[in-house]
């Protein structure tokens, strides 16, 4: 193995690149997904007077949602 191979990103280790533009791409994308999972799950435990839903079943709904995205960038 040479020293420029072991230095080389791996995208599959999970190891951020090595251009700061990209790094800061990729954090801003990984910023935003974590959000849209936040928001998903704090959806899924609002309980809504008005609403004859129950809170377990939004609770899933928003948990496996989250997981979803997460899972779809990666993370």
């Amino acid at each position: 193995m040479t020293q420029n191979s072991a230095q080389e990103p791996d995208a599959g280790a999970g190891r951020a690149p090595e251009d700061p533009e990209e790094r800061l791409r990729l954090l801003e994308s990984q910023v935003q997904t974590l959000a849209q999972a936040l928001r998903a799950l704090a959806r899924g435990l609002e309980e809504i007077p008005s609403e004859d839903t129950r809170l377990e079943t939004e609770a899933a709904r928003g948990a496996r949602l989250a997981h979803e995205l997460l899972l779809a960038q990666g993370m």
